[in-house]
C-alpha cells in the first residue's frame, strides 16, 4: 500500500480513537459532581484502571491469535459506543435540572448507571493498545520505522481529543447547560465510537499469528508475560505501574477543581473558572508538540532519561495546580498544562514504542496489552483509588476544602517515584552486559544510539 495513503488512514484512526475519549474524560467529573456524585468521581476513573487490569491483555491475546487487530478494534468500539449511549440515555431519563442544579429522581439506580459506564469502558480501554498495534504493523508493512513515523501520526489523536474537549466545552444542551457539565458528553462519545467501529473495518489487515502449540504460553498468547523474566523489563513495567498512578488524577479532578473557583466571589467571573475544559485543553495542545519531539529524545537520550523527564514533569504538573488559581495565578495553570505534554507523551507513547521494540511480532498486541495493564490498569486503578481518598480527605470531607494540599501530595509522590527509578533502572544497551538476552529477535534495538 502507498505510504502516504497508509499514513492518512492511520491519522483518521487515531483522530477518532482519542476524540471518543476526549468527549468525556476531562469533563465527566464535573457532571458527576453536579449530579451529587462528587465522592464517587474516583470510582469512575478507577474503573478505567480496574478493567485495564485484564481487558487490554485479554483482547490483545485475541488480536494476536484469533481475530485480526483491526476487526477486534471494530468489535470493541461497537460495544463501547452502544454502552456509552446507554449511559447517556439513562442519565437523561433520571437526572433533571431543577433550580440551576441537577437532581436525581427516586428511581435513579447508581448501580445501573455505573454498570453501563463500566461496560463501555471495558470495551474501550483495549482499543488504545489495539490502535497502536494496527499502526505499528501497518507502518512496518510499508517499510517504515515506527519510532520515526508513528509520533507524527499519533499527534492527530491528541488533536481529536482537543476537538471534542472544546466541543463539549462550548456546546450547550437544550437546557442551556454546557456539555462539559451535562450528560450530553456521553452521547458525543458514543456516536464517535460507532463511527470508528465502521471505519476500523476499512483498515489494513493485521494477520493473526496462531500459537505453535509447543507450549501453553505460546498457544494461548500469554508469552508476553515472559518479558518479566528479564530483570530490567520487570523494573520498567513496575515503574510503568507506579507512574501510571498519575495518569487519571488530573483527568478526574482538574475540571472539578478549576470550576470550583466560580463559587468564590473574587474568581466568579474569571474566564478559566467558567471554561475549565477549554483551559485544560492547553494540556493536549502541549501534547501535540511534545509528541513530535519523541523520536529525537528517544534516539538522543534513551528510554531511561526520557522516562525521568516525564516523571519530573508530573511533579511540576501537580505542583503548579496546587499553587495556581484562575485569576492572577492563571499563568501557573497554563504552565501545568504545558508540562503535561511532556509528562504524558514522554511516558505513555515512548513507553509503548519501547515495548514494541523489545518484543517480537507474534506477541505485539499482547505486549501492548501488558503495558496497558501495568499503566492504565494496575497503576491507574490503585492511583485513582488513593487519589480519591486524598481528595475526599482534603476537599469533600473537610470543613474547608483544601485542593492545594491534595495537589502537593500528588507532586510529592511523583518526585519519590522519579528518584527510585533513577536509582534502579539501567539504560538498555549502555549499562546492560553484552550477554543480556535480546527479547526481540527480529532486530537490534534501534532506540538506543
Amino acid at each position: 500500500m502507498n505510504q502516504s495513503k497508509i499514513g492518512l488512514r492511520l491519522i483518521i484512526m487515531n483522530f477518532l480513537e482519542f476524540a471518543v475519549w476526549g468527549a468525556y474524560l476531562t469533563s465527566m467529573g464535573s457532571f458527576l459532581g453536579k449530579a451529587g456524585l462528587g465522592q464517587q468521581i474516583w470510582l469512575f476513573f478507577a474503573t478505567q484502571g480496574f478493567v485495564s487490569i485484564f481487558m487490554p491483555a485479554l483482547v490483545g491475546i485475541i488480536a494476536d491469535r484469533w481475530i485480526p487487530a483491526q476487526k477486534t478494534l471494530s468489535i470493541c468500539q461497537l460495544g463501547a459506543g452502544l454502552a456509552m449511549l446507554g449511559t447517556g440515555l439513562y442519565a437523561m431519563s433520571h437526572v433533571s435540572l431543577q433550580g440551576g442544579a441537577y437532581v436525581t429522581d427516586p428511581d435513579f439506580s447508581f448501580g445501573t448507571f455505573y454498570a453501563l459506564y463500566t461496560i463501555s469502558i471495558a470495551f474501550f480501554m483495549p482499543t488504545i493498545a489495539l490502535t497502536n498495534s494496527v499502526a505499528y504493523a501497518s507502518l512496518e508493512g510499508v517499510g517504515k520505522d515506527p519510532v520515526k513515523a508513528f509520533p507524527p501520526i499519533r499527534v492527530f489523536g491528541t488533536i481529536g481529543f482537543i476537538v471534542t474537549m472544546l466541543f463539549v466545552n462550548f456546546m450547550k444542551d437544550p437546557q442551556g447547560i454546557q456539555y462539559q457539565h451535562s450528560y450530553y458528553q456521553f452521547f458525543t462519545s458514543g456516536i464517535l465510537s460507532l463511527v470508528l467501529c465502521l471505519y476500523a473495518l476499512t483498515l489494513p489487515n493485521v494477520p493473526v499469528k496462531r500459537g505453535s502449540g509447543n507450549s501453553f504460553m505460546e498457544a494461548t498468547g500469554l508469552k508476553a508475560f515472559t518479558l518479566f523474566k528479564d530483570s530490567q523489563m520487570a523494573i520498567f513495567f513496575l515503574f510503568s505501574m507506579l507512574l501510571g498512578a498519575s495518569l487519571q488524577i488530573t483527568n478526574g479532578y482538574a475540571n472539578t477543581f478549576i470550576s470550583s473557583f466560580a463559587s468564590q466571589p473574587e474568581f466568579a467571573n474569571a474566564w478559566g473558572a467558567k471554561n475549565a475544559n477549554a483551559l485544560i485543553s492547553l494540556s493536549q495542545v502541549s501534547e501535540t508538540l511534545c509528541i513530535l519531539l519523541i523520536p529525537f529524545f528517544m534516539k538522543k537520550f534513551g528510554i531511561k532519561k526520557v522516562m525521568l523527564i516525564a516523571m519530573f514533569a508530573w511533579v511540576l504538573r501537580f505542583g503548579f495546580f496546587g499553587l495556581g488559581n484562575p485569576g492572577s495565578g492563571v499563568w501557573l495553570f497554563v504552565l501545568s498544562c504545558i508540562v503535561y505534554g511532556v509528562a504524558f507523551d514522554f511516558f505513555n507513547i515512548s513507553g509503548s514504542l519501547y515495548v514494541n521494540q523489545k518484543t517480537s511480532e507474534d506477541i505485539r498486541s499482547s505486549a501492548q496489552g501488558l503495558f496497558m495493564l501495568m499503566t492504565n490498569g494496575l497503576g491507574a486503578s490503585i492511583g485513582t483509588w488513593v487519589a480519591g481518598k486524598v481528595v475526599n480527605h482534603f476537599v469533600y470531607d473537610a470543613p474547608q476544602p483544601n485542593w492545594a494540599a491534595a495537589w502537593f501530595v500528588f507532586a510529592g509522590y511523583a518526585f519519590v517515584v522519579a528518584l527510585l527509578f533513577m536509582l534502579l533502572f539501567r539504560d538498555p544497551g549502555k549499562d546492560v552486559p553484552a550477554t543480556a538476552p535480546n527479547l526481540n529477535p527480529k532486530a537490534e534495538d534501534p532506540i538506543e544510539a
